[in-house]
């Protein structure tokens, strides 16, 4: 996976990172952190839930895989990690990020090859500035797009920034993405259709962008929309945390079940 993004120093406990595997041995396995460029270990308890017997039937070298952070030793560079922590939703939250990441890189390379000039040095001159302020460049482009931040505000040469700030708003159209769900609530009390009117109620005064929709015995379909996945994934941990404590307080029950967009 090329990717010319990298990231300073070390990953935080508990990031998720995108690794390639390097190394296989019977009881772990070695990977590069493709956004640091740094190299961690997978030990055999990590890499799937119950006990392996052949860790080569999990893992193949040169594969791309999203790995957990679980600890960090700066002092000797070593970066213990797990492949089994890590949900179908937060991999493929992960490789969005890096999909993204990787289309903003194309948008540089365009203009690097309009004005004939090397790549990977035309990237890092544009990358280090908007990396200061951003995470990821491409979160960068949707502000541009959004009309939210210039680019010669980060400190870009006004001619690059007004030429790169055209080729985004053309290559990188505005987009919602959301998140969906089935929430059930039941409570045997006597007011129990109170209750949990009111658990709705003060879940959706926390958050914004968010659509209920009654499904029957007791489900309800959650949607949640905006800009940025991992903005709407916050809201959505708010949302159903205000629900499901009211709904302990008020001896109700409570579940939630993920359904994929």
């Amino acid at each position: 996976m090329n990717l010319m993004y990298r990231r300073q120093g070390f990953p935080e406990e508990g990031e998720l990172v995108l690794c390639k595997v390097t190394n296989i041995t019977p009881h772990s396995t070695f990977v590069h952190l493709e956004e640091y460029d740094k190299q961690g270990l997978i030990h055999i308890s990590e890499i799937s839930p119950g006990r392996i017997r052949n860790i080569y039937e999990f893992v193949k070298e040169g594969k791309v895989v999203v790995c957990k952070v679980l600890r960090v030793n700066k002092e000797k560079g070593y970066i213990d990690l797990s492949l089994r922590r890590v949900t179908q939703i937060q991999k493929r939250s992960k490789l969005e990020e890096i999909k993204e990441e990787q289309n903003s890189e194309k948008i540089i390379e365009l203009l690097a090859k309009k004005k004939n000039v090397d790549f990977k040095q035309f990237y890092h001159e544009i990358a280090d500035k908007i990396l200061k302020n951003y995470n990821y460049v491409f979160e960068c482009f949707d502000d541009v797009v959004n009309n939210k931040v210039k680019l010669e505000d980060l400190g870009i040469k006004k001619e690059i920034a007004d030429e790169l700030t055209e080729i985004i708003i053309a290559r990188r159209k505005p987009k919602n993405v959301e998140i969906k769900g089935l929430l059930k609530l039941t409570s045997y009390e006597p007011n129990g259709v109170e209750i949990v009117k009111e658990a709705l109620r003060r879940g959706i005064s926390k958050v914004k962008n968010i659509n209920i929709k009654y499904a029957g015995s007791g489900g309800y379909l959650v949607v949640l929309s905006g800009k940025n996945f991992k903005e709407i994934e916050k809201d959505l941990e708010i949302f159903l945390a205000e629900v499901q404590n009211f709904m302990k307080e008020k001896k109700g029950l409570f579940s939630f079940e993920r359904k994929d967009s």
